[in-house]
């Protein structure tokens, strides 16, 4: 697996989200990769793993995205592949619905998000970000 040691979107990626079609909630399907321990930014001294540093993050994301009227769908470790070939499986997987694809924007570019977003930063190796919108069913 190549793991991106991206871990937020770029505005052009956020302007392409804008740009698109997608009507009412979306949803994002996180794959997340955790280092081995937690590197903070502004070199903390640190005996938090990357998970653990996450979780600082989704505690309070997950709180926050409420507030807005998201939800948490799901959230769980990865722990087989049953279809398919990777060198290596992602961590965690999580699921995380918006309200709009606007919501998920001013969200993700609040402040607040970027305070404790410090502890994100530091847990993830890597992540896929993947906005997922409902099918029409035909």
């Amino acid at each position: 697996m190549q793991v991106s040691n991206s871990v937020r979107p770029t505005e052009e990626q956020l302007r392409a989200l804008l740009k698109s079609d997608f009507k009412g909630p979306v949803s994002m399907l996180n794959l997340l990769k955790f280092k081995a321990l937690a590197e903070y930014e502004d070199g903390r001294a640190t005996t938090l793993t990357g998970r653990a540093a996450y979780q600082r993050y989704g505690e309070q994301m997950r709180r926050f995205v409420e507030s807005k009227g998201g939800r948490f769908i799901f959230a769980g470790t990865v722990s087989h592949l049953m279809l398919g070939e990777v060198d290596e499986l992602w961590d965690m997987a999580a699921i995380v619905e918006y309200p709009s694809k606007e919501a998920f924007v001013e969200i993700v570019s609040s402040p607040e998000v970027a305070g404790f977003g410090v502890h994100r930063t530091a847990g993830l190796k890597g992540q896929l970000l993947i906005a997922i919108s409902a099918a029409a069913t035909q």
